[in-house]
This record gives structure tokens, sequence and C-alpha cells, in this order.
């Protein structure tokens, strides 16, 4: 079958603008984070927010009937790769998680009610969300084990549990929580969403969680997405909040992650070969021990490796974005997890080969390497651990396969018996038997 990854000339154009805009408006501000207020950081992002609306470059992963360009995955992973070389640029592209992926939850399971109230906003950047679904008492990489539960009261659903890494919590106008909302069933059928304002009654965002990748919460501007940990306190959110029907929270969840981990897959391939580019430019710069660091062959093993790792998460990528458009997320579900799998792979051993040949400067804060170490590891664990992943990986493949009898060597004979009888009248039998 073949994998056709080309794309018209009209939308080379747009990446090329999309390149060229990366490079010439959003890199800079990576530089003046920490010198910004979140007020400041809004001036200087809605010019550059403009721009890219008047391009029709906005919120491009939604029909055009909800507000984006409808573009496939293929598109959408050639465009995320470009702006995968800059944590700014998704923001001010209108596709930041967890905004985006809740913009098309609501999109695929809301009602017109619910789109106008709340993904509306959300597309305009009127309005902010976040996704809340892990808990510290459960298993993470485990949703079935989701303790937080919505019990229906008349008009109103009332919501107690704990939650973690909800992510952009702290300075979100809505929670999109996973609860369990019928415990007597299975809980891919007692799962659900619901949309919860942070100013309800008995929510607390108590914190933003330290971590590797936001190890001071609040510091930098340009990171407005912390990792909240939440509270439910008999919450009451009105019965209509709830997003398609009682039990349709795993549905919709596969329906958000699918595409998003493309997405993220392709931001990875841009976020490596920005490590590619600063780790080759250093070494045709920094001179040791008689000779250029370019001439050294562990240097050149380096970005021989990487090279190749991008190429080939490049290839996966596109093959499962392409599968999407041809099959859908449900028939490409094996294809995306390899993509989830590789990506990560391929991320973190880019990122850790360029700051090895930078030294002590790519150790330091004084270059973006630091930083996207720390984000690359926790890819690993975001969007389902890599380790579920390949467990899925493997089930889906046996499935192609049957069981044989005995081992697979003791049936070199058998089959050879069988090619004799077949071909024995063909063939020499003896100069085979010897």
């Amino acid at each position: 079958m073949a994998w056709d990854f080309e794309t018209e000339p009209e939308f080379q154009e747009q990446l090329d603008w999309t390149r060229a805009f990366l490079d010439e408006h959003i890199l800079p501000l990576e530089t003046i984070d920490l010198e910004v207020t979140d007020e400041q950081w809004k001036s200087l992002t809605a010019p550059l927010k403009q721009q890219v609306k008047d391009r029709g470059l906005w919120a491009c992963h939604l029909d055009p009937e909800l507000g984006g360009q409808g573009f496939g995955q293929v598109k959408l992973g050639l465009m995320h790769e470009i702006l995968g070389r800059s944590s700014i640029a998704p923001a001010i592209f209108g596709n930041n998680a967890p905004d985006s992926g809740n913009a098309e939850l609501l999109a695929i399971g809301g009602n017109e009610e619910q789109k106008k109230r709340w993904m509306e906003p959300l597309l305009a950047g009127e309005l902010r969300s976040g996704f809340s679904m892990t808990e510290p008492e459960t298993a993470g990489s485990d949703p079935t084990l989701l303790e937080t539960k919505a019990v229906r009261d008349g008009d109103t659903w009332v919501i107690n549990g704990h939650k973690w890494f909800t992510s952009g919590g702290s300075g979100a106008d809505f929670l999109i929580a996973m609860v369990v909302t019928n415990p007597d069933v299975h809980p891919y059928q007692g799962s659900s969403m619901i949309v919860v304002p942070t100013d309800t009654p008995g929510l607390e965002i108590v914190r933003d969680v330290p971590n590797m990748h936001h190890p001071y919460p609040g510091q930098f501007a340009r990171h407005p997405m912390g990792h909240s940990e939440v509270i439910y306190r008999d919450v009451r959110v009105p019965a209509e909040n709830l997003i398609g029907n009682p039990g349709d929270g795993f549905v919709l969840a596969q329906k958000r992650l699918g595409p998003g981990r493309i997405h993220h897959a392709m931001r990875w391939i841009g976020q490596s070969q920005r490590a590619l580019d600063m780790m080759c430019e250093r070494a045709l710069s920094r001179y040791a021990h008689g000779s250029l660091l370019a001439e050294k062959q562990m240097v050149q093993d380096f970005i021989a490796e990487t090279r190749i790792d991008i190429a080939s998460a490049r290839l996966l990528c596109l093959h499962a974005a392409w599968h999407m458009d041809k099959h859908g997320s449900s028939a490409s579900r094996t294809e995306i997890a390899m993509i989830k799998v590789y990506g990560t792979k391929m991320l973190y051993n880019a990122i850790d080969r360029s700051i090895q040949v930078h030294g002590a400067l790519g150790y330091s804060a004084d270059m973006p390497l630091e930083e996207m170490y720390r984000n690359a590891r926790a890819s690993r664990l975001v969007d389902g651990a890599d380790e579920v992943h390949k467990v899925s990986i493997a089930r889906r493949t046996l499935k192609e396969y049957s069981a044989v009898d005995g081992f697979p060597t003791e049936h070199i004979p058998t089959r050879r018996a069988a090619a004799l009888e077949r071909f024995g009248d063909l063939l020499d039998i003896e100069v085979m038997n010897s």
C-alpha cells in the first residue's frame, strides 16, 4: 500500500511561512521569559496570535465550522513538526495543550449549548481550560482505577475526589474532569466527563505541583500551564455540564488523546531537530584536544545516530498520521502507540547527546537544552506511560497470529516433508536428502 505524505504547493507555502515566523518572532521571546509579567506576556503575544489568525493557521486541528481549518493529520503533523521547535509556539497558534484537546473533545462530544458556552470562547482565546483525570492515590497509567465520583442529585452532579497533575488547572476558567458516574459497571462503561467551572464552591486548586518540567511554578511567564493538585468537595454542577452521555468518558478520552499523541510526536521531532542543529553548530565551532569536535568520531557517531533516529521517527509519525486520515483513530491505535514509544526515546537521546557535546554550556540555563531535557523526561509518562503502550502494541500484534502445535523449530521437518511431497517428482530426492 502506497504512503503519500506530499502536500500541495499552497500548503507548503504555509509551512514555509510558519517556520520563518517562528524563527523571527517566537524564538527570540524565549530569552526574556524571566523579565516579563503575565500581562506583559499577553501584550507581546497577542499581536503574534492575530498574525496567525490572519494567515488562517489558528486552531488548525478543528473543522472549519468549528473555527479551524480542517487539516488532516498529515498536514497537522508537518505543521506541528515546525511548532515543536519552541514550547511557546503552540499557544500562539491556538493548539496548545490542554486547550486544544479540550476544544476537540467538546467539538466531538459536546452539544450546541456546550460548544457555544465553552468551546467557542476557548478557541477565541477568551477562556482557558484544564484537564483533570490523574489522581495521586491511583495509578495514572491505569485510568480504570479512578476514584473521583459524581453522583446525580436532581438537576445536578455532586463531585467528590482528589486529583493532581491537572494540566492548566491553576489558570483555568473551567476544568474537564474524568469521574466515575456508575461504579456498578465496568469503568469503560461507568466513567464520564463533566465541565466544572473553577469558581464552583467546593473546588479547591491546592497548588501547582513542583516537578522537573516546572521546578518553580509560576516563575516563567511563557509557561502559564502548571500541573495542579485539585480537591473536589461536594462540588455541584448542573446536569447539563456532562459531556455526551453518562459512561462516554473513555470513548471521549480515546478520541481526544489519539490525535494529540501524533501532534506531540511531531513536536518532539521538531524539538529533536533543533537539538541536532545546535549540536552540529557546536561541533563545527568548538576546538578541543587538537581538533574541532566535528572531527572526532565519537561526536560524529552522536550526529549520525541522532539524524537516523529523527528520520525514523518522522516516517513512523507520518505513517501514523496517514493511517489515521485513511482509517480513523480507533483503527490506528497500534501506529499511534508506536510513535509515542519511539518518539520519546528519540527525543531524550537527541537532547542528551546535544547537551554532552555542549558540555557545561548545555547543562546551563543559558541554552534551551536543559529545559528541553526536563520536558523530554516527562514525555515518557504523559498520555500514557511508554510501558503501557508497549503492552498494547504487543497484544494487538499477537492477535494477528495463531498458536501452533509444538515449538516452531519442530515444524521444520514437517514443513520439509510437505515440500518434498509437493515438489518431489520435480526434484532429485537423494540430493535433497543429502
